[in-house]
């Protein structure tokens, strides 16, 4: 693509003022901390209460003078994780209105460098996470010569419910605003404009995978890393019993108006019970993305895989081997379905209900996985059916635009294994940091960090992140699994079984 690696930036270079970079609606103030320059809590749309309540985002009030960008912006309402959950997510709150901001570490502050560009949106069901957590850091990335851009958007139900008398989609509408200020403000901050690439983990990449199919979002970017979440909607009727139940909670309507009158703290207390037995492996009343019409016309997966859509944009996709654990482990309901043993009947209808497959799904995985516990055939069932398959169905759509990977290295935690989220630290080049190691416990590998960490980098700045295009081989790059770095056909027998009549299809629910 005529497009060579930047330059890595010196992390001995030292600074004597603090950088300023000029957006739109004014000036900001950052920071220069180990040689790059940090921009933190620059609002990219008006704070979305009062008038805005339940309103699509608008363009922040323009300040005269510098706005000083030295820390965090506030975070997005959002209930606290269950006490098993916050053992090994950290999801800072930063009290505020004023959510809707971004953050920005650069090698190069200032117009002119036209360097690539990586936008990350987080994950957490659409109900929890944010811009600030730790080990979304950006200065790996800024160091070896990316501008990295981070940010937040709307939650739960202020940023994925539905009402009769307010738009759908308002945290997919937050992160087209931000895509809108990347594309406008970007060069002045070092970055170009024409050279961004979104990625996003879990919720975050299945608010991407609508956006590659978005019309809204045409033109925004021009790569994307798709990491465990995969384009979906959710079934319009799921959204509104979560806001049924908490329009009867809170003795209200089930309208934007009633809701936007209610206290911040018993709407999100209202919302944390009635989104209690949501996931992915329970199912369940959830926030997610639905077909609007507008934002998201259609089904993505169905509009990606016919051929609608971002054609253009190259994509990195993948997911970890066992994704399931940390569904499954911290709850304790792992430990509950080993002591089933074999695949039994009662855990078989569950899994069949929750992945709307026949008898021979089921019976596949027992064939390929000979001696395998409840757990295991379950967990491995439903992340195929969330995230496998339909990413799968994705990279055959796209082909030689799309590059696979397997993230297999197992945490010293134990009964995580190579769980969901596990991967994080290591693409951000972060897994030696107190939070990251919440999930990779000690001794984290710098190897495998250096590794993926490279190839994001690589993918951001050439297209390519360092392994063969996705082909009829089906080549996937394993990480971290102590054999060969390249298989070929991985997971292919089993991901069959969802090809085949009876198999069922790509529908999902929000990870937590």
């Amino acid at each position: 693509m005529g497009e060579g690696p930047a330059a890595a930036v010196p992390d001995d270079r030292t600074r004597h003022e603090d950088p300023v970079a000029r957006t739109p609606h004014g000036a900001v103030r950052g920071r220069y901390e180990n040689g790059v320059a940090v921009f933190r809590g620059i609002p990219y749309a008006a704070p979305p209460f009062g008038p805005g309540r339940f309103r699509p985002p608008a363009p922040p009030e323009p300040w005269d003078g510098v706005r000083d960008a030295g820390a965090f912006g506030p975070t997005p309402p959002k209930p606290p994780y269950s006490e098993a959950f916050a053992k090994l997510l950290h999801d800072p709150a930063v009290p505020g209105d004023d959510c809707l901001n971004l953050n920005v570490w650069t090698p190069e502050p200032g117009p002119g460098a036209r360097l690539p560009v990586l936008v990350w949106i987080h994950g957490g069901a659409l109900t929890r996470g944010s811009s600030a957590m730790p080990v979304y850091d950006g200065r790996a990335f800024a160091r070896d010569g990316v501008v990295f851009v981070s940010l937040n958007y709307r939650l739960g139900v202020e940023g994925f419910a539905l009402f009769p008398d307010a738009p759908a989609n308002l945290g997919l509408r937050d992160q087209l605003a931000a895509l809108e200020w990347v594309r406008d403000s970007i060069a002045g901050f070092g970055g170009d404009p024409d050279r961004v690439t979104v990625f996003g983990e879990s919720a975050g990449a299945i608010s991407i995978g609508a956006l590659l199919a978005s019309p809204r979002a045409l033109g925004l970017f021009r790569r994307a890393a798709l990491q465990s979440g995969a384009p979906e909607v959710t079934e319009r009727d799921r959204v509104r019993r979560v806001v049924r139940r908490m329009a009867a909670r809170l003795r209200v309507p089930a309208t934007a108006r009633a809701f936007a009158a209610v206290d911040r703290a018993a709407l999100l207390a209202a919302q944390a019970e009635a989104g209690r037995r949501s996931g992915p492996v329970l199912g369940g009343p959830a926030f997610g993305i639905v077909v609007d019409g507008d934002v998201v016309p259609g089904d993505p997966l169905e509009a990606l895989t016919e051929g609608r859509g971002a054609r253009d944009v190259d994509l990195l996709l993948g997911w970890t081997s066992e994704e399931y654990r940390l569904w499954l482990a911290p709850t304790g309901l792992l430990r509950r379905l080993d002591r089933l043993g074999p695949l039994g009947p009662l855990a078989l209808a569950a899994a069949r209900a929750r992945c709307r497959c026949g008898p021979e799904v089921p019976r596949g995985y027992r064939l390929a996985r000979p001696g395998a516990g409840a757990a295991e055939l379950v967990g491995q069932m439903v992340t195929d059916f969330l995230l496998r398959a339909p990413l799968r169905r994705l990279a055959d759509g796209h082909g030689a635009r799309s590059y696979v990977y397997e993230f297999a290295w197992p945490s010293n935690v134990p009964g995580l294994g190579a769980c969901h989220a596990l991967e994080l630290g290591f693409v951000f080049d972060t897994a030696h940091t107190p939070d990251a190691a919440r999930l990779t416990g000690p001794g984290a590998p710098q190897p495998l960090a250096d590794e993926m960490h490279t190839a994001w980098t690589r993918f951001a700045t050439t297209g390519t992140p360092g392994w063969p295009h996705w082909d009829t081989s089906h080549p996937v790059r394993v990480f971290g699994s102590g054999g060969p770095p390249l298989a070929r056909g991985l997971r292919d027998r089993e991901l069959a079984l969802w090809l085949r009549p009876g198999g069922g299809g790509p529908r999902s629910s929000p990870r937590p």
